[in-house]
């Protein structure tokens, strides 16, 4: 090799160096020559461009969650590669659990981005995320009944604030109160409702009917019982004297409740809960949530990325330092803290710099997965360049600062990552 004459070497080196020149210096270069002129290249702007990327709100919110992702993205992924490398040793099928955790990195970006868009839909029917937020959310919390419910036209209920109605007059034992609703359709009632009886007379109680009043094919009398219209079961009726709920009752199968002596010369209220719409879950894609739920998709991406890599390098720890430190007295959580975590450091330092690289050009499944209300508040740097440059902007300028912008910050990791590998090496 010593012996090799110069232009021997640079022959076969050319080739490399001309595709090197080609794809890496020349753009480049072009990209920090195209960023000094206005959106057209005609007009020398200097550094307005790179002034631009501060003041204009949408790159500058691009430049903070890029710094979110940079702080959150790598730091999550990590720590669930460690947890799933650990486990992998525990588990009794850990190459079908290898196999689960880093199938999603043979999914592209494209169907990853797809996929979660789906996931985080608003409707719970749709939408896997907010199927469990609402099945455990109404696991502890009892829905509304009829949530599009309403009084039917001179019923004598009246809106009262938040959401209830109330009786405009009082009510008396032995004058059966009648409380008709309409809204809903007869066929979209939950469960198997049963038809509606008029009420009876309860002593000294107050009783009444809640009711649909309104049967499929019309007819009947309104404000009546008819044959054929529906009972409400399940609907809270208070009696209100002076402000304060003196009783209540809840509506049988067939619409009927009874409330004690107490209801006499009450008015009659159908309290808001009700009538409150359903729990449809959490806005994922929402403007304030959006950048969160879009890391958690990359995170279940690349978390098999990061597990493969620290598995590998965990394989290497000696095991007879583990079992020093457990015959010394360390419970696991002291072994895996002192002992593991430390003997790891190396490959988590590659899995974390490589992360911090990959997510600083992360574009393609924010773009697919945010929709475009909430797209300028899941703004990062490659895709505000996408936008400014392509997606409408129309702005070569402006698009080409934030490319060298975005290779500067590339640098100073790739510069560690560099003068790491040296280190192992001189080892």
């Amino acid at each position: 090799m010593t012996g090799t004459r110069p232009w021997v070497a640079g022959l076969f080196l050319l080739p490399a160096l001309l595709l090197l020149g080609a794809l890496v210096v020349y753009p480049i270069g072009y990209s920090v020559w195209r960023s000094l002129y206005d959106a057209g290249g005609s007009g020398f702007v200097g550094l307005g461009n790179y002034g631009d990327i501060f003041s204009d709100d949408a790159t500058f919110t691009a430049v903070k969650n890029t710094a979110i992702w940079v702080a959150v993205a790598p730091a999550l992924v990590t720590g669930l590669g460690l947890v799933f490398a650990v486990l992998t040793e525990r588990v009794r099928w850990s190459t079908a659990f290898k196999l689960v955790i880093f199938m999603p990195m043979a999914i592209s970006m494209l169907a990853a981005g797809i996929i979660f868009r789906l996931v985080y839909e608003a409707e719970p029917d749709q939408g896997v995320a907010n199927a469990v937020v609402v099945g455990v959310h109404d696991t502890f919390a009892e829905s509304s009944v009829y949530p599009k419910a309403r009084p039917a036209a001179d019923s004598g209920l009246k809106a009262s604030g938040g959401g209830s109605f109330t009786t405009s007059g009082e009510v008396r034992a032995g004058s059966p109160a009648l409380l008709p609703l309409v809204g809903i359709a007869p066929n979209k009632l939950p469960g198997d409702p049963a038809d509606a009886r008029s009420p009876e007379a309860s002593g000294d109680g107050v009783s009444g009917t809640v009711w649909l009043d309104f049967k499929l094919g019309g007819g009947g009398e309104k404000g009546a019982v008819d044959a054929g219209e529906k009972g409400l079961g399940g609907v809270e009726v208070q009696a209100v004297r002076d402000g304060d709920v003196v009783a209540s009752a809840t509506t049988g199968g067939d619409g009927r409740f009874t409330l004690p002596e107490s209801a006499d010369g009450a008015q009659l209220r159908l309290p808001a809960s009700n009538f409150a719409a359903p729990y449809n879950g959490v806005d994922w894609l929402g403007p304030s949530l959006v950048t969160p739920a879009v890391i958690g998709a990359y995170a279940w991406m690349w978390a098999g990325f990061a597990m493969v890599l620290i598995a590998a390098g965990l394989a290497g720890v000696d095991r007879n330092l583990l079992e020093a430190a457990r015959v010394d007295g360390a419970n696991e959580w002291q072994v895996f803290r002192r002992v593991t975590v430390p003997l790891l450091a190396p490959v988590l330092v590659v899995v974390l710099i490589t992360l911090m690289i990959n997510v600083m050009k992360i574009f393609d499944l924010i773009y697919i997965i945010a929709p475009q209300p909430s797209q300028d508040e899941a703004n990062v740097l490659a895709l505000q360049l996408y936008n400014a440059s392509f997606g409408g902007g129309g702005d070569l300028g402006l698009g080409s600062a934030i490319g060298i912008v975005l290779l500067l910050l590339v640098l100073p990791v790739m510069l560690v990552n560099i003068r790491r590998l040296r280190r192992e090496r001189q080892r």
